[in-house]
């Protein structure tokens, strides 16, 4: 393995373990020029898809687009990288499982934004105006008042079957 500080091939692995979703193995190398030490992982090479863009070019799938897309839209917000990379492995996950050879660009943009939407809002919103390339404020007026209808309604629902709950009588259990 190539060396990120000198370039040297040279190395040694000094530890191997599996990564936290089991699906990787981590190793820790030591390069023998510099002694510098540096991570890498390995995964099982899986046959991509095709992804097919709105303009009709077709390009090999890319997991790295989708978590820079996530972290425009999750910038300064409460989202952590893990949240992201666990939902980008999602989004993979299915894709690989699908039958399908080639999946519409609009498939898996439709699934971030459902993801987003679970969340954050504000995340989901900014995504929601790149992606789907609102052509004025009306359009995106409209997208958030469906969010905040969307999130009235399930206050609604909680606060509905909230007070449907029979009380418990003190003392009993």
């Amino acid at each position: 393995m190539k060396c990120p500080v000198c370039g040297e091939i040279e190395d040694k692995v000094i530890d191997s373990r599996l990564a936290k979703d089991n699906t990787a193995i981590r190793r820790r190398r030591q390069c023998l020029n510099c002694f510098k030490r540096f991570t890498t992982y390995e995964r099982i090479e899986e046959i991509t898809p095709f992804v097919i863009k709105k303009d009709g070019r077709r390009e090999a799938f890319d997991r790295r687009k989708i978590v820079e897309g996530m972290l425009r839209a999750c910038e300064k917000r409460p989202i952590s990288i893990e949240q992201i990379d666990a939902v980008a492995d999602t989004i993979e996950q299915d894709l690989m499982e699908r039958s399908e050879k080639e999946i519409h660009v609009s498939y898996i943009g439709e699934r971030v934004m459902l993801a987003l939407k679970k969340l954050d809002e504000v995340a989901y919103v900014r995504f929601a105006s790149v992606y789907r390339s609102f052509r004025d404020i009306d359009e995106f007026i409209n997208e958030i008042k469906e969010l905040y209808e969307l999130k009235e309604s399930k206050e609604q629902q909680i606060e509905h079957e909230h007070i449907d709950e029979p009380e418990n009588p003190q003392g009993a259990q």
